[in-house]
């Protein structure tokens, strides 16, 4: 089997991603690994607070790795970040990093770029996939998620806290990707076919953040999951564990 580490988000589309790769068998997974905002220890991004995170890693039965990073982090920062635990990484075996993207073009060349500088070789199961046909596959399979961001230019916060179903599909609005592939929201998946049992919260406050222009320019270039776009606001729902 081929060693490889996944790169968990924690949300809907990673969960899709490695329930396929689980079962066709040909990986070896040795982690998951997530970036967690260092200053808050939530899931870069998301907000999801770490002992969901944990709890997620517990009842998939696989291990957490995070990657520790500052709360806004330069695109040098994050680079280096990330070569150094790919280098070691690459030390212990692993060839290939597996991730849940869909279409981005961009975003896989970035990512592919940098897993070429440490030597190790990305996996895309969802890759090029219909996105509306998907979240469908997702939901029946019985995945269990609840959208704990979204982007307030495009969702208002009566979005944030609700369960992705059949009935929330039909809510988005037209221009609104049905997985939020262009960033329009993020999850937090609770239960499904890879989970033992589900994850256990409560629904806490719901809050609205906007981030202003980073001073440096190449930050920018971050990946659209790692890091907000500059300028924009977003509503979020905590999650507060059981």
């Amino acid at each position: 089997m081929i060693k490889s580490i996944f790169n968990w988000s924690g949300g809907k589309d990673s969960a899709l991603a490695l329930y396929k790769v689980l079962n066709e068998g040909q990986f070896e997974i040795h982690t998951l690994m997530t970036t967690v905002n260092s200053h808050f220890n939530r899931i870069s991004m998301h907000g999801v607070r770490k002992e969901l995170l944990q709890a997620q890693g517990k009842s998939i039965g696989l291990p957490i790795k995070e990657i520790l990073l500052p709360e806004m982090p330069s695109m040098s920062e994050y680079d280096q970040t990330m070569k150094n635990t790919l280098s070691g990484l690459k030390k212990e075996g692993i060839t290939h990093s597996i991730f849940g993207d869909i279409f981005l073009e961009d975003l896989k060349q970035y990512r592919e770029d940098r897993l070429a500088e440490v030597g190790i070789k990305g996996h895309f199961p969802l890759w090029k996939k219909d996105t509306k046909e998907l979240i469908h596959e997702f939901i029946d399979l019985g995945f269990k998620t609840i959208v704990i961001c979204t982007k307030a230019e495009l969702l208002p916060s009566e979005f944030a806290g609700r369960i992705i179903d059949k009935e929330f599909l039909k809510d988005l609005p037209k221009d609104v990707d049905p997985c939020g592939e262009n960033g329009e929201f993020h999850t937090f998946v609770y239960d499904g076919p890879i989970f033992k049992e589900p994850v256990s919260f409560s629904l806490g406050e719901k809050v609205f953040k906007s981030y202003n222009a980073p001073k440096d320019k190449n930050d920018s270039c971050l990946p659209a999951d790692e890091k907000p776009k500059p300028q924009a606001g977003f509503h979020y729902c905590d999650l507060i564990p059981d």
